[in-house]
């Protein structure tokens, strides 16, 4: 990941670091979704878990750059890159009537992703409104939290 995010390849658009995460459940849809938009999604930088980051590295013909499978740490690892800004869009086609063994990561990567203002997408029709938006691929700064020393909101900044 760290290669791609400090590469310094300048390309003529703005270019987004997007994570795709799927439950079991919700693969097929995002697989479909990602095929759909396979032209659009592959100016950009794709970061995916484990087993969807190879099923859409094979259906997509695309690099994607995988963290660990969901249940072994991989949604916290996206968290992390999330926190860090190394990650600016999560989609994530989650199955909201299946229990997940690791749900408290799910929550905790959705609440990560929530606090770091990122923009996130957790079905098909947010992540079309998501990647159809004229912000999608504008110089459009994210806002991110300013944090007090003891932890506390202090304000939002713009960052690129």
């Amino acid at each position: 990941m760290r290669d791609v995010i400090k590469s310094g390849i300048v390309k003529p658009w703005i270019t987004r670091n997007i994570a795709l995460v799927a439950h079991d459940n919700q693969k097929a849809e995002l697989l479909d979704w990602t095929r759909q938009n396979r032209r659009l999604l592959s100016r950009h930088n794709l970061f995916a878990t484990g087993t969807t980051g190879s099923l859409l590295a094979e259906v997509l013909d695309l690099p994607v750059n995988r963290f660990l499978s969901g249940p072994l740490g991989g949604d916290q690892q996206i968290g992390a890159a999330i926190a860090e800004g190394k990650i600016d869009i999560l989609v994530f086609f989650w199955d909201p009537l299946e229990p997940q063994p690791h749900d408290p990561d799910v929550k905790a990567l959705l609440r990560i992703a929530t606090l770091w203002n990122a923009g996130i997408a957790v079905n098909r029709t947010t992540a079309d409104m998501l990647i159809t938006s004229q912000l999608f691929e504008a110089d459009f700064p994210t806002k991110r939290p300013q944090f007090n020393p003891n932890g506390s909101k202090a304000d939002f900044v713009g960052v690129q």
